[in-house]
């Protein structure tokens, strides 16, 4: 399963609905190509419960621009089309791992 490929035309329809990580990256970017490989498995890893999308900053200025991307990469987890949390810069899989669970538990009240 390979990552959504999303574009500043595409975006707001794409992470309408559910969970969606987005990977905001750049070809020439050292550390977006290093956790390329890890975006992937979780793209596959995650199917069916959470989305997984790619946003060339360089092709999509608009949407970068729109979340303040200044660092990347920068991945952020949206639920229902709104921004709930982020991480800036290479980080292991398992960290990516417990962001996605954590936001996956079912709430619990009291």
């Amino acid at each position: 399963m390979k990552p959504v490929e999303l574009t500043d035309t595409n975006f707001t329809s794409e992470i309408s609905e559910g969970l969606t990580l987005v990977d905001f990256w750049a070809p020439w970017c050292g550390p977006c190509r290093i956790i390329a490989p890890v975006i992937e498995e979780l793209a596959g890893q995650y199917e069916g419960r959470v989305k997984v999308g790619k946003v060339n900053v360089d092709d999509n200025p608009q949407t970068s621009g729109q979340f303040r991307v200044m660092s990347i990469p920068t991945m952020i987890l949206f639920k229902d089309g709104q921004p709930v949390e982020g991480m800036v810069g290479a980080q292991p899989k398992r960290a990516f791992e417990s962001l996605l669970d954590k936001h996956l538990q079912p709430a619990v009240t009291n």
